[in-house]
């Protein structure tokens, strides 16, 4: 059996920063620290972040008084925010940068009197927050059948923006659906949406036309990771989704010559080789890895991080 390894595959850069800032506030306050939701969709990951000394809760309102606490990748909303502040919590924001940059865009669109309107999936902790960014009503649209049902003329100044880790393909459809209705619209265009979403998507659609089987390795509630197999089958790629190598069924590869294999950008290496290694429990394998994007973006940590002096007092998100 042959196994393609997309390049690029597993963690980005904002996954690496979030988790540098739980184990490196660990270091350096002690532990417990504590983790305002999954810092990223991956229990492995968290796993191991709760066997060093951090503490993953629902709500600020479980956080002792005056513990170090981190807001997770995926961004929080202002009113998480505003009761750290007036809890005096000292707080560490672990959001990607390229989430808190849509939310400057919400804000800024905002601002100049438009209606907002956000591509993306109800429910998802990084909508979520952006809901939560700015002081008016926002229009949650997931398909172009949601835009045709928006309740809005269609000369409403109106701007859009998006989650980061949403399908290319499918925010183009919707922000051409989006365009064809109102008159008055600005927003980004897709290049907006996370490169490391757009990198591995690009890698799983090249993957796919030389495989016969996709496994994407990858948390059931990771956005980024389900539209990675969502890609696979549009491809016409019997594609599965596994959070790790217990959840691979070797009757889906059984007979297969060249299996693909690709991870979430919230999953770490450790659990690609662990698919590798189960199967090998089918036949011998050989692995090569595809030819792609080489990744080399990394983004700061917060300067109490960064400097062997600094202190966390207060609130800095």
């Amino acid at each position: 059996m042959r196994v393609v390894l997309a390049q690029p595959r597993g963690f980005c850069a904002g996954v690496v920063r979030a988790i540098d800032i739980v184990e490196r506030s660990i270091e350096k306050f002690g532990a417990p620290v504590y983790v305002r939701h999954e810092i990223v969709h991956n229990r492995t990951v968290v796993r191991s972040l709760e066997s060093k000394g951090a503490r993953f809760v629902h709500e600020l309102s479980e956080v002792p008084e005056g513990a170090v606490t981190i807001f997770s990748a995926h961004g929080v909303a202002q009113s998480v925010i505003d009761e750290a502040r007036d809890r005096g919590l000292p707080v560490l924001d672990a959001t990607c940068p390229l989430v808190s940059k849509v939310h400057a865009q919400s804000r800024r669109y905002v601002s100049q009197g438009r209606t907002l309107i956000l591509i993306g999936h109800a429910g998802h902790p990084e909508v979520e927050g952006t809901l939560g960014q700015v002081d008016a009503p926002v229009h949650l649209v997931s398909t172009v059948q949601d835009v045709a049902s928006l309740d809005l003329p269609s000369d409403t100044p109106a701007a859009y923006v998006t989650q980061t880790t949403l399908s290319v393909d499918e925010t183009r459809q919707v922000i051409v659906a989006l365009k064809a209705r109102f008159n008055d619209l600005v927003g980004p265009n897709t290049s907006d949406i996370c490169y490391a979403t757009q990198h591995r998507q690009s890698a799983v659609r090249d993957l796919c036309r030389t495989v016969d089987v996709l496994l994407v390795v990858g948390a059931a509630n990771s956005s980024n990771s389900n539209r990675l197999r969502e890609i696979g089958v549009e491809e016409g790629v019997p594609s599965y989704l596994i959070a790790d190598a217990y959840a691979l069924d070797l009757d889906w590869v059984r007979g297969a010559g060249v299996v693909g294999l690709t991870a979430g950008a919230s999953a770490p290496e450790e659990l690609v080789l662990d698919v590798i290694a189960a199967l090998r429990q089918v036949e011998p394998v050989e692995v090569t890895q595809m030819n792609g994007v080489e990744e080399n973006i990394v983004f700061r940590l917060p300067p109490e991080l960064r400097h062997a002096d600094g202190e966390l007092d207060g609130v800095e998100a």
